[in-house]
């Protein structure tokens, strides 16, 4: 199996196909097949994310996949944004279609006439819905799996409020779910507002989260957006407030990266073994291996079923692997390039001394536990593993951040894979020119953390608005 620092390309996609998360080889680019135990990740992740979003108040839906032409020409900034990442839908058959439709690029222009009917008056705002879906974009760029795709799995959240403030709590009150989730997973990422000649097509500012990934580049795996009164006036979307006044609405919406998020698990997260696999995210969480030894093969199984129903009984997602074609070793490799947390080695030491032997897949590092231990020894390897790699991913973030004061520096970095923290003046031709000669792009400016910059604009020499990252993105 290729290296992950040697060829991380090469890697990444062995791992997916390796492990059956995802199957490429359909036959149009771009689209891709998510195997069984891609599938079941991919399903730990969006109930996750689902869970917090609905203990907010936010509402489960599902809108149709397509989307009228005259809905979605309604915002002309956004269609302008949007117009060449299009799949249009003009033929049934034989027959010429009388109204052009799309495949979702993202819902907005499918979700806002609904709005119409459901806010009436004040009393019926906050609404606030999200929906799990795939969503179409013709990329231009070559594609890959995960990262950059045709057809992608997201979550995204759009919310209508009475004003700017309380749309504002939205925004935030996303951002704080956002970061329960991605830190759940240990995941570490750069929560950036996009400059404005950047941000989402209709919105009065966009943020992003920009998770590092091993070859450089970083992968956008949310968005937050407050988009003010821009689509509301398009759809004439007003509520009637206390005083018997008509105000619009303003709305904002979300975007959660299920599929990209996957794939920083998986580029973060996995080694030269394969996947390294959160608990609270893992199909299984842990695997048992039995190891049989001559005259004492059958006694061996028999505690080994035993240590498997232990563990199930305590609700943890547990294997027991009895497949007799496969060698022990056979196994561990097997359920490592799975990612599977926890192994619990069941041998004949193990069943004399009634203990089990279990190994950590972050670091393979092994312990015994007694019988009588066996959960809490689980659920303490479970905690220390989300440390682990938590810490040694938030120790990859900072590495990869280098201070660039000139272009040469920008450059540089860049250059090297790494993301250059520079200063900017805020001007349009300084963003060009840095995107022109370092090969990166301005991300954005911390959103969560307010920096000051210390030095001139790199490109102008000129007085600096805002500390910025520079990256290569997908």
């Amino acid at each position: 199996m290729m290296k992950k620092k040697e060829n991380f390309s090469e890697w990444f996609d062995e791992v997916l196909f390796n492990a059956d998360v995802v199957d490429s080889r359909y036959p149009v680019k771009g689209f891709a097949v998510y195997k069984g135990w891609g599938s079941k990740i991919v399903r730990g992740i969006t109930e996750m994310l689902e869970k917090e979003l609905e203990a907010t108040g936010h509402d489960p839906m599902l809108f149709p996949v397509v989307i009228p032409e005259e809905s979605f020409a309604k915002e002309a900034e956004h269609i302008k944004g949007f117009h060449a990442e299009v799949f249009w839908i003009t033929r049934a058959g034989d027959r010429k279609l009388k109204r052009s439709m799309l495949l979702r690029p993202t819902s907005e222009t499918a979700i806002y006439p609904l709005f119409t009917y459901w806010i009436r008056s004040h009393a019926d705002l906050p609404l606030k819905m999200h929906q799990s879906v795939c969503v179409y974009r013709y990329e231009t760029k070559a594609t890959r799996p995960l990262l950059r795709m045709r057809e992608f799995l997201w979550n995204e959240a759009h919310t209508a409020h009475a004003d700017w403030e309380d749309a504002e709590r939205e925004v935030h009150e996303v951002v704080g779910i956002y970061n329960r989730v991605y830190k759940s997973l240990g995941l570490s990422y750069l929560t950036l507002k996009r400059p404005d000649f950047d941000k989402f097509a209709g919105a009065d500012y966009s943020l992003a989260f920009d998770a590092w990934n091993p070859d450089g580049r970083v992968n956008q795996i949310g968005t937050a957006h407050n988009l003010g009164e821009n689509f509301s006036k398009a759809f004439e979307l007003t509520y009637e407030d206390v005083d018997g006044s008509h105000k619009n609405v303003l709305t904002t919406c979300h975007g959660f990266g299920i599929s990209r998020t996957l794939a920083a698990i998986t580029a973060q997260h996995g080694d030269d073994h394969g996947l390294v696999l959160p608990p609270e995210i893992a199909p299984i969480q842990v695997v048992v291996v039995p190891i049989p030894y001559k005259e004492v093969d059958a006694e061996v199984m028999e505690y080994a079923k035993q240590v498997y129903e232990e563990i199930r009984n305590a609700g943890i997602r547990v294997h027991l692997d009895d497949d007799e074609k496969m060698q022990p070793g056979e196994k561990f490799y097997h359920w490592e390039m799975y990612g599977v947390p926890v192994r619990a080695e069941v041998g004949p030491k193990d069943l004399k001394d009634r203990s089990v032997t279990l190994s950590e897949r972050d670091n393979l590092e092994r312990t015994k536990v007694s019988f009588s231990n066996l959960i809490s020894g689980i659920d303490e390897l479970f905690r220390k593993i989300i440390v682990n790699i938590s810490r040694n991913s938030q120790a990859e973030l900072e590495n990869s951040i280098v201070e660039a004061t000139t272009m040469s520096g920008l450059k540089r970095a860049v250059r090297n894979r790494k993301i250059a923290r520079t200063s900017w003046c805020g001007g349009i031709a300084c963003a060009e020119k840095i995107k022109e000669e370092s090969g990166g792009e301005i991300r954005g400016h911390r959103f969560d953390l307010d920096e000051e910059p210390e030095n001139p604009c790199p490109v102008c020499d000129g007085r600096p608005e805002k500390v910025i990252y520079v990256a290569r993105a997908y």
